[in-house]
């Protein structure tokens, strides 16, 4: 049975669960995810979903999120349907994050949804203020392994994005995208 047909067998649980969490005090949720890291079950899968359910802004159905996966600032997170963070990812919602439907990023990639500034010259780089644009992926895209997409970007529908490509600007639609900086490769279909 693949995992789509699971997540369906037990969509009414977990919506049932995620309600019960929206009780619960958020130190305690980051308590239990931080148990959960390490293990990559169902169980352990339906509990992160539930967890992020109960408290970002949307998130739709068929969700996966993969161990070792840490989100940071989940009330700014969204997704549509059909998503699979894997394993090892960083994901920081400070300045809000959108996902569309069928979107996959695979192992060890981040979004990091802020920036530091560094105009003010009488004060370190870390204190300095930082921008809090956001990140936006639309529908139908892959992210590769290790890619990092930085703050301000917004992924336009049926792209891909090759393994360890930083994204520091805008994707089109139907882009293949790679590199340090990413540069538009191809057109694809």
């Amino acid at each position: 049975m693949n995992g789509r047909k699971i997540f369906n067998l037990i969509h009414h649980p977990l919506l049932i669960l995620s309600f019960i969490f929206k009780i619960f005090p958020d130190f305690i949720l980051r308590f239990v995810w931080s148990l959960l890291l390490s293990f990559n079950g169902y169980i352990a899968k339906g509990l992160r979903y539930s967890i992020l359910k109960s408290r970002s802004k949307d998130i739709g159905s068929n969700i996966l999120i993969g161990a070792s996966t840490h989100i940071k600032h989940w009330a700014n997170f969204s997704c549509g349907n059909n998503v699979s963070i894997h394993e090892n990812c960083f994901i920081d919602c400070d300045g809000g994050i959108s996902i569309g439907n069928n979107v996959s990023i695979a192992h060890s990639s981040s979004l990091v949804s802020a920036n530091h500034t560094w105009l003010d010259k009488d004060m370190p780089i870390k204190y300095n203020p930082m921008t809090k644009k956001g990140i936006t992926i639309h529908n139908d895209v892959w992210i590769g392994c290790g890619v990092r997409v930085l703050d301000g970007v917004t992924i336009c529908d049926r792209c891909v994005i090759a393994a360890g490509a930083i994204i520091n600007k805008d994707v089109g639609s139907y882009s293949l995208m790679g590199g340090i900086p990413a540069k538009k490769i191809k057109a694809i279909n």
